[in-house]
């Protein structure tokens, strides 16, 4: 299956993607963790652009997702975008969690205490 989707539409994942790592638990649950595996694997087969879904899933193989804590999966996701940017010459972030932090975890704190 192929397509189309403009390059405008793929970049609204990424945000999306890194705002919920932003507000993942610092200590999740086993349900939890396995919760955001499975929506990292359906992204892998659901994404609507066919060959980054087929790439996504690859690199997956290769560094499987880090969901042990808020840090290790805003990390991964930050890691996996920089692979991509590298391969289409686009900057590459700093992967550090007081910048991502900084960039996506802008809400007030009701919306990541528990």
């Amino acid at each position: 299956m192929h397509t189309t989707w403009s390059t405008q539409d793929r970049a609204l994942a990424a945000p999306q993607l890194h705002t919920m790592a932003a507000y993942y638990p610092d200590k999740p649950d086993a349900e939890h963790s396995e919760q955001a595996r499975s929506f990292l694997r359906a992204l892998g087969r659901l994404y609507p652009c066919s060959y980054c879904a087929a790439d996504f899933r690859e690199v997956m193989e290769e560094s499987p997702p880090r969901v042990g804590s808020r840090e290790d999966l805003s990390l991964w996701l930050c890691e996996m975008h920089n692979r991509v940017n590298d391969k289409l010459g686009k900057p590459i972030f700093k992967c550090t969690l007081s910048e991502l932090d900084r960039r996506w975890r802008k809400g007030g704190p009701e919306c990541y205490e528990q």
